[in-house]
């Protein structure tokens, strides 16, 4: 998925995330069925864990849904975004 080192070097200085970890957390995105809850509320978990963010009940709820429901761009900024709101 992401070939170029380069690339990878800058995401992982920006995020402190290792390039293995950002590639294992891809490939689960994309083999990810993101219209069952369960792989969805782990997918946040992962992700969560990997940025050392904390994420509450109500806001995983609301990223479960607006994933779900496909109310919501499938990137990673838009995600980082939701991340991010308070």
């Amino acid at each position: 998925m992401f070939g170029n080192s380069d690339f990878m070097d800058q995401i992982s200085k920006k995020t402190s995330v290792r390039p293995d970890e950002l590639l294992k957390l891809a490939n689960s995105v994309s083999n990810a069925n993101l219209q069952d809850e369960e792989t969805v509320r782990q997918l946040i978990k992962d992700v969560a864990k990997l940025a050392n963010k904390e994420v509450t009940k109500e806001k995983e709820d609301q990223i479960v849904e607006a994933i779900v429901k496909n109310d919501m761009p499938m990137d990673f900024a838009s995600l980082a975004k939701m991340f991010n709101k308070k």
